[in-house]
């Protein structure tokens, strides 16, 4: 890992160890939005030290150093955060924990390295995806064979290395064998259950016109369920929580994760990529998000009638992105969204309010389902 890279981290880690050294670290009385920062200023530092190791035992090249980053340590620790909030349900603060957490990370970088290569994305958090910067740098080493096929390939390559990585991470976070035993049945089909969903989106596109359930289903698989319901899960298996408390976690964990999908859908529509960091227009990309089925369900025969003419076309340039938005918009779909959006939080509170927790912890899950599902467009 780059020593500019590694250095950020560890000044980070430092303020996160001077938190926790002055109380402002722990779960009681602190905001979630300073909790959640000081996590993931935690787990990026444990990632940068995993990741400066393995690449120097595995002889990662320093070029592809920096877009391995642009993958695991440039989000924002979501899905780590929640299992280290799964594991505080049944446990304290604790390292050896919050470095299991880390590992999902590397997991999310994997999907996320592949999910691009699957989309064709040309940007991820603000900058070149994967495969096009490794594009890029084949053309101008003027290397043979063809330059979009080896930046496939070789960011595909490198997701495989995020994934066997991630395995590792848990393996050797120093969390005991009975803790990790626990956690491996979850793991397994949290991952078995997100290479699905991706499959399934493969086919996913608007112009076959699926059904609002059937997107919904894709979408729990391959997001909503893997940014919250299985983390949580993983965390207070980790922790070993009675039964009761982690089935309220992971109806919670459900409903939150399905929250999250919607609103991203949201703002894959009327986002700006530069704020959400999300790599492309949704329209532009035909994919069948839970707002354009909606709006294909709820529109009328003339909305209808031109939505799908302009949906059928093979690209869609700005001004038509522009006129499918505001015929969304006309058909009322995203109302719809949002009081779905509203309808996930409060039966998410509802499973929290029958669980057997604690003030802080359930106050800490309830301010994450906030900042999941308000997110800056």
């Amino acid at each position: 890992m780059d020593t500019q890279i590694v250095g950020s981290r560890r000044a980070e880690h430092r303020r996160a160890e001077h938190s926790r050294a002055h109380g402002t670290a722990g779960v009681p009385g602190q905001p979630t939005a300073e909790w959640q920062q000081t996590v993931r200023a935690r787990v990026l530092a444990e990632l940068a030290e995993f990741v400066q190791r393995r690449s120097v035992e595995s002889a990662v090249r320093p070029a592809v150093q920096h877009v391995l980053w642009q993958y695991v340590g440039g989000g924002k620790c979501v899905r780590s955060a929640f299992m280290y909030a799964g594991w505080l349900c049944g446990a304290t603060e604790d390292d050896t924990a919050l470095r299991a957490s880390a590992a999902l990370e590397l997991l999310h970088a994997f999907a996320l390295l592949q999910d691009d290569v699957m989309d064709e994305s040309a940007r991820r958090r603000g900058e070149p995806t994967a495969h096009r910067r490794l594009a890029d740098r084949h053309r101008r080493n003027g290397l043979p064979g063809c330059p979009r096929r080896f930046g496939e390939s070789a960011a595909t390559l490198l997701g495989d290395v995020c994934l066997i990585w991630a395995e590792q991470m848990l393996r050797e976070s120093g969390m005991d064998e009975p803790a990790l035993a626990r956690v491996r049945p979850h793991y397994d089909r949290m991952r078995i259950e997100l290479a699905l969903g991706q499959f399934a989106d493969l086919s996913n596109d608007i112009r076959s016109e699926p059904t609002l359930d059937a997107v919904l289903a894709i979408a729990r698989a391959k997001s909503g369920d893997y940014t919250v319901k299985w983390p949580l899960v993983l965390g207070a298996a980790m922790a070993d929580c009675d039964r009761h408390v982690t089935a309220a976690l992971a109806e919670y964990g459900r409903a939150i994760g399905e929250a999250f999908q919607l609103r991203d859908d949201i703002l894959g529509v009327y986002g700006v990529p530069e704020v959400t960091g999300k790599p492309d227009n949704d329209i532009a990309q035909h994919k069948a998000s839970t707002v354009i089925v909606a709006a294909m369900e709820m529109a009328g025969s003339r909305l209808h009638r031109e939505l799908c003419t302009l949906l059928q076309a093979p690209t869609l340039g700005m001004p038509e992105v522009a006129r499918v938005r505001a015929l969304i918009t006309a058909t009322g779909a995203p109302a719809r969204i949002e009081a779905m959006i509203d309808n996930r939080v409060t039966e998410a509170r509802h499973a929290l309010a029958a669980a057997s927790l604690s003030d802080d912890r359930r106050e800490l899950l309830d301010g994450m389902a906030a900042r999941c599902t308000v997110r800056e467009f």
